[in-house]
């Protein structure tokens, strides 16, 4: 069967050949990799987060697992976007599979530029804009949090990359998920992806002290899957551009459950952690799945499910 997604947004249109994405943060420049399988045969790559310059990450132990999941706080760690469209791209097979560029930074300023920078490089598919960072214009409050500057921010992405493909990646880490996806929407972004980690803590009861460096950091994996469902579930309903599912999938089953509650694509995020080739299978496996489940068309499955 056809599996092919078509992401039609508002300004641009992006094109996979399977809804199978990877999460950023997760898998490297995805030239990581391509021991473990055909990057050409994913639906798209998104690669690790890109700021302006160079970034270090956070001090270590800066993972730690926990039940069904596992607590990250890198901090974001990256070698700045010259690096990557000098050297890392380059390398990537963007001709064949979409390659979707995370972005953050700490102004609307530094979006626009950043957004600006990658709109000129033809192996950049679509910018998938983390608004869960802080703006240090104001306050340290967090772009996400608030329906005004997650709008300002997209609208200066928008306008600073006028033929890319612009992704917003919600956090679940709000009162009202559904006011921000709407208030991107408005702001012109094309698609959203939800969702990004959980805050959460580990502690190491024999030390008595955290168990991450930075104390608190973003809790991913299997643990999270019934949030982002509710929250993939509540935004498809709330906004007409495509959403992206993003928690806890590690199978075709799952990706399936995602679309059934209106997702039209998902990413992959802690799954490569535990098996690096998790992506590859779940796309190869996705086919018959459908067909071990009743799905004739992914088109028939999306948001259809049953609330009687």
């Amino acid at each position: 069967m056809d599996i092919s997604v078509t992401l039609r947004g508002q300004t641009r249109d992006l094109v996979l050949k399977n809804p199978v994405l990877t999460a950023s943060g997760t898998f490297g420049n995805g030239l990581e990799f391509t021991p473990y399988g055909d990057l050409a045969s994913l639906g798209g790559i998104v690669v690790k987060g890109l700021s302006l310059e160079p970034r270090p990450g956070n001090p270590c132990p800066r993972i730690v697992e926990t039940v069904a999941g596992m607590l990250n706080a890198v901090g974001l760690q990256n070698d700045g976007v010259e690096v990557f469209c000098r050297e890392k791209l380059p390398a990537l097979p963007w001709r064949e599979v979409a390659v979707i560029v995370n972005i953050y930074a700490a102004s609307v300023d530094e979006f626009a530029r950043l957004a600006a920078r990658l709109d000129g490089e033809e192996g950049v598919a679509a910018l998938e804009v983390n608004v869960s960072c802080p703006n240090v214009a104001h306050g340290g409050a967090l772009f996400g949090q608030d329906p005004l500057q997650a709008a300002a921010v997209t609208r200066a992405v928008r306008e600073a990359a006028p033929r890319k493909h612009v992704m917003v990646k919600l956090s679940p880490n709000v009162t009202d998920i559904t006011s921000i996806a709407r208030a991107v929407e408005d702001a012109g972004a094309d698609s959203v992806s939800c969702i990004n980690t959980v805050l959460g803590m580990a502690v190491d009861l024999p030390a008595r002290r955290p168990a991450l460096a930075n104390v608190v950091g973003g809790l991913s994996g299997p643990a999270i899957k019934p949030v982002a469902l509710r929250c993939v579930w509540q935004v498809a309903r709330a906004v007409k551009i495509p959403v992206i599912g993003v928690g806890g999938i590690v199978c075709a089953r799952d990706a399936l459950e995602f679309i059934l509650a209106g997702a039209r694509a998902v990413q992959v995020g802690t799954g490569s952690f535990i098996r690096p080739d998790c992506a590859f299978s779940l796309a190869a496996e996705l086919p018959a799945a459908c067909e071990q489940f009743g799905v004739t068309s992914l088109d028939e499955l999306r948001g259809s499910l049953r609330l009687d």
